[in-house]
């Protein structure tokens, strides 16, 4: 028999970790090759972790909702033959936890154990130090006042047990330094969400969001605070592309096992704009502008629980417009089946998002950071306009809608901003009705 470690694999590119969402599988379980053992969330993805070998699961390092790094072995699987792995880390480190515990009884007399809900902080914190905090009774606030010497300031085991130690050794001068180091962080914009909300009338119902909801919520806050949002509008007439696309699609359907939506089109005309005004196509680090060498188009989609992701059609300006259907449809489906991977949604260098599959007409999107700029695409409308023609204008009815461009006016101008717009919708009224797909 052998101990094979089911270590959590790499995610993609610039993701660095993940928080488990769901055990799959319970201790003494058999486990057969390429079978999820458990589910796990990145910021926008859900996705399984399968198991490499066939066995017994006979250890489970993490429960749920501790956060893992990419690379950190989660459990211990059971096989046949082979040589047995070393032990873990984690056994030396819980021994030294319980011999700890042994000096700190005194401690443990006045403090009452409590469950602490750690996702109220923005501070990451591994699975010992919870674990300690959560015997010994430390709550949230005083676990947030204690300074980590760990990278980028993480609280290390050393740093939880030292605490404690003074904690319990020298109650009288802890007491008045306490509420020093954590009196801001008592506020009471952090207590107020653990107080769920109550119904005045009884009929109202009280729902928690959702950890995407959390997700969304805290970015969307974050871009509104960080970027200095301005718009600009414009119509178009697509009058064209809405005869062109009723003209082709039974026929693109048939030739390549794929529908037709407007868009793939819309997206084509982005990104040819975006090589046309390569400084719409960058990012904001801090005081320094990242020009993107590749273009990289998010597509904000629904999820049926509501919930929003966007997805990324990787150089898109290489594509033609059946690649780019592809594209399109190969992610919108997946996004709605949550078979999205992590890379699916990393490395977006501009957004676009259709406000008008709800009805819309134009919306003010947020820009989703560090990008600075996201276009709301409208809903196509028959209206009246003028038609100029050499015999003279009139009156006619024609297919059209509006284009809302939002941009960081810290690093956009309007005329940037403006002319990225125009460029947009200059490529698709120049469509050509006999375009060949």
């Amino acid at each position: 028999m052998a101990k094979f470690e089911l270590k959590l694999p790499k995610m993609g590119e610039s993701v660095a970790e993940a928080t488990i969402t769901n055990w799959l599988k319970n201790v003494g379980d058999t486990i057969e090759a390429d079978e999820a053992v458990l589910e796990i969330a990145t910021d926008k993805v859900d996705s399984e972790v399968p198991s490499e070998v066939s066995g017994v699961l006979t250890e489970i390092l993490f429960q749920v909702n501790d956060v893992v790094q990419v690379g950190q072995t989660i459990a211990y699987i059971e096989t046949e033959g082979g040589a047995a792995v070393d032990a873990p880390k984690e056994e030396t480190t819980a021994a030294n936890v319980q011999a700890v515990e042994k000096t700190v009884d005194t401690a443990k007399e006045t403090a009452t154990p409590a469950s602490v809900d750690f996702s109220d902080s923005d501070r990451f914190y591994s699975p010992l130090v919870k674990n300690i905090a959560k015997e010994e009774g430390i709550s949230l606030s005083e676990l947030e006042s204690i300074t980590g010497t760990g990278k980028d300031g993480r609280v290390t085991k050393n740093d939880i047990l030292d605490y404690i130690k003074n904690r319990g050794s020298q109650p009288q001068p802890e007491a008045p330094a306490q509420p020093q180091a954590v009196q801001p962080q008592r506020a009471p914009q952090q207590e107020a969400p653990k107080a769920a909300p109550v119904s005045v009338n009884g009929q109202d119902e009280i729902v928690e969001m959702d950890r995407m909801r959390k997700l969304i919520s805290k970015y969307m806050v974050e871009s509104v605070q960080t970027s200095a949002h301005v718009q600009s509008f414009i119509e178009v007439d697509v009058t064209n592309i809405v005869k062109w696309r009723d003209k082709v699609k039974n026929m693109f359907e048939k030739r390549e096992g794929e529908k037709l939506t407007f868009t793939p089109i819309f997206m084509e005309a982005v990104a040819k704009a975006l090589k046309d005004f390569p400084l719409m196509n960058i990012s904001v680090e801090g005081e320094y502008i990242v020009k993107k060498k590749n273009i990289n188009l998010g597509m904000a989609a629904a999820l049926p629980n509501g919930n929003l992701i966007v997805p990324v059609i990787k150089n898109a300006d290489q594509l033609n417009l059946v690649g780019m259907a592809k594209a399109v449809n190969d992610l919108g489906n997946r996004a709605k089946m949550g078979k999205l991977k992590p890379d699916d949604t990393q490395g977006g260098t501009y957004t676009v998002t259709n406000v008008g599959t709800f009805g819309s007409v134009f919306g003010t999107p947020i820009i989703n950071q560090p990008q600075v700029g996201i276009l709301a695409l409208g809903a196509i409308r028959k209206v009246p306009a003028v038609i100029e023609t050499p015999e003279g204008d009139f009156i006619g009815i024609r297919q059209k809608m509006f284009l809302s461009h939002s941009y960081d006016h810290r690093v956009v101008d309007g005329a940037l901003g403006g002319s990225f717009v125009k460029r947009v919708a200059d490529y698709l009224e120049a469509w050509d009705s006999n375009r060949d797909i």
